[in-house]
């Protein structure tokens, strides 16, 4: 939301998502979007109270990353996630995703997991900590009800016992 209430409008350069996932999907029955009321349902919202040069972040990435020695995920519904270890350099990690072109992320899987950047501003003082290890599940889930009921709970565990006072979310 802007500052006046209203909402903004995609910057200009935004992938239209929804339309390309129409087109894609155009001879299967409708896509049935999730909507959210939140006069209904109220979105949790925890203020930071840490400074975040003292806070311990997790990284969440949708991307599809695994390491060079763990099974790619699977492309449908696949709500499994893996654990890439803090100190995991980029040339060990492998990238395995149907929702996105998956050529930059190989080049650099930084783009989508920016596990080195975090380091670095671990190392910088910026932030406190890169919370070990990283999280990588695969976006692209159509049940809405997989994600919500398994997915979702378990990243939230997991990144409660990592003791996390930010969690860093990367959509692809």
């Amino acid at each position: 939301m802007t500052h006046d209430g209203s909402q903004p409008g995609p910057p200009p350069d935004a992938v239209q998502y929804i339309e390309r996932t129409r087109s894609l999907y155009s001879s299967q029955p409708p896509y049935r979007w999730l909507h959210h009321d939140p006069a209904t349902n109220p979105l949790p919202w925890t203020p930071i109270t840490k400074p975040i040069a003292t806070s311990r972040v997790a990284l969440l990435a949708s991307g599809g990353i695994h390491l060079a020695t763990e099974p790619p995920f699977h492309f449908r519904n696949d709500v499994s996630h893996r654990e890439i270890p803090a100190d995991t350099q980029n040339e060990d990690l492998r990238v395995a995703h149907f929702g996105y072109d998956v050529r930059d992320a190989q080049r650099d899987p930084g783009c989508v997991f920016p596990l080195t950047a975090l380091r670095a501003l671990a190392t910088e003082g910026a932030i406190g900590a890169v919370a070990d290890p990283a999280l990588s599940f695969m976006g692209g889930i159509y049940s809405a009800r997989l994600v919500r009921d398994d997915l979702a709970p378990r990243l939230r565990d997991f990144v409660l016992r990592q003791r996390a006072d930010l969690a860093y979310l990367v959509p692809a």
